[in-house]
């Protein structure tokens, strides 16, 4: 006997049709199922994805830094590894943190394709300015070299990182920074270092980067002059590099360590703690949702069960006709699977329609700052995922009625029913 695929579709439609509102209900708690977890992931998947890119754009992909991972061995311990010895009264070398004549490690880091590398100088000094002092951070750079690796230039919204070049002793401050000293374009500062060393530099550049910790401590003058200030001549103190290729940080991270030998930091070890916290968070919105998707098979379940009671009569006439039990599992089955398949289009179209929504909602962070949207990603993946999860719910909710339909004796319902 073939297997009565129509026959058993059209006995299901019957089924179904029978319990109206159940089923209704039955599908609706799969398409909300579906449709959360679509508008969820999109969401989840979207705010992760634009705080990456926000840290791969304002931020190097690999740092290297003026440290050694490891701390040098003293030279006793090396002369006798493994003896027991005692170190006593152990004093520090005196000698200029940094990362010496770095010319040579700037032309190996740029023969490696697709890396274009930035030296810079960080020092903190005191700004002056028509009797205000203020502490900030003062970073030497080379802006050829400096635009190829961040976004200052793109921050900057009054004068360009070669205005530098212009002055004589060129600086460019955080917007915030400047509002505190009350200085605009062009007014002339008196930077002071720990070093005692003090210079006259002229305003050239503002900048505005939304970061407002970024914004009104950091400002910016051409490396060779921070290197004066600073008394620290020929030194730097970061490497910073950007890549083509942002999957690839640790890796080049990696190399560049062990061929330079200072410490080298890829974004994702500098953020370890934020994708981890990420990821715990999708754990926590995938399990919210696979409970919700549980929900919905219950009520399958439910359906199922209930047809399988109420038509035990019509089981048994289906398999004195001749119905195999493979053919009655299969009915009961695909009665579930039916039920979960409406139920994920369903969801497919409340789960796009959730997401439009939520892209549209725009937050204000603090006064003043633009509204945001949203980041939501409409990505293929997460429909076929919660439909996945739906309709391998749904097939269990209708398969484990479906084995109990299929092992009834037709006589034994019979001589019941009489």
């Amino acid at each position: 006997m073939a297997f009565p695929w129509r026959l058993i579709v059209g006995i299901a439609f019957t089924h179904i049709r029978g319990r109206t509102r159940q089923t209704a209900l039955s599908i609706l708690g799969v398409a909300t199922g579906v449709g959360f977890a679509i508008a969820m992931a999109g969401l989840m998947e979207g705010s992760q994805s634009d705080f990456i890119s926000r840290i791969v754009d304002s931020t190097p992909h690999v740092v290297v830094k003026d440290e050694f991972r490891d701390p040098p061995l003293q030279p006793v311990a090396r002369r006798h590894a493994g003896a027991a010895i005692a170190l006593r009264g152990v004093k520090p070398k005196e000698e200029l943190r940094g990362i010496r004549n770095p010319r040579p490690k700037l032309a190996a880091l740029d023969a490696l394709p697709g890396v274009a590398a930035a030296p810079i100088l960080r020092g903190q000094v005191v700004l002056r300015y028509g009797g205000k002092e203020v502490a900030a951070s003062l970073i030497g750079i080379e802006p050829k070299r400096e635009r190829r690796v961040s976004q200052v230039e793109s921050d900057m919204i009054a004068g360009t990182l070669d205005s530098l070049y212009g002055a004589a002793n060129g600086i460019i401050l955080g917007r915030s920074l400047a509002r505190k000293l009350a200085a605009e374009m062009g007014s002339t500062l008196s930077v002071t270092s720990p070093a005692g060393v003090m210079l006259k530099m002229k305003v050239v550049g503002l900048v505005d980067s939304g970061i407002v910790s970024l914004d009104e401590g950091t400002s910016y003058a051409l490396l060779k002059k921070v290197q004066v200030l600073l008394e620290r001549p020929n030194i730097v103190n970061e490497i910073r590099l950007r890549l083509d290729d942002v999957t690839a940080a640790r890796a080049i991270a990696h190399r560049v360590e062990t061929r330079i030998g200072y410490k080298s930091e890829s974004w994702e070890e500098a953020n370890e703690g934020i994708l981890e916290t990420f990821a715990i968070r999708n754990i926590i919105i995938y399990t919210v949702v696979s409970g919700i998707l549980i929900v919905a098979a219950f009520g399958i379940f439910n359906i199922v069960s209930t047809i399988t009671f109420e038509k035990a009569h019509d089981i048994a006439i289906l398999k004195s006709l001749g119905f195999r039990e493979s053919d009655i599992r299969a009915l009961f089955l695909f009665e579930g699977l039916l039920m979960g398949g409406v139920g994920t289009l369903l969801g497919w179209g409340l789960g796009y329609a959730l997401c439009r929504i939520l892209g549209t909602v725009h937050i204000q962070i603090r006064p003043g700052a633009e509204a945001m949207a949203l980041p939501v990603i409409y990505a293929p993946a997460h429909y076929l995922i919660a439909a996945a999860a739906a309709l391998s719910a749904a097939a269990i909710a209708g398969y484990l009625p479906a084995r109990r339909a299929a092992r009834l004796n037709p006589v034994d319902i019979i001589r019941g029913a009489t």
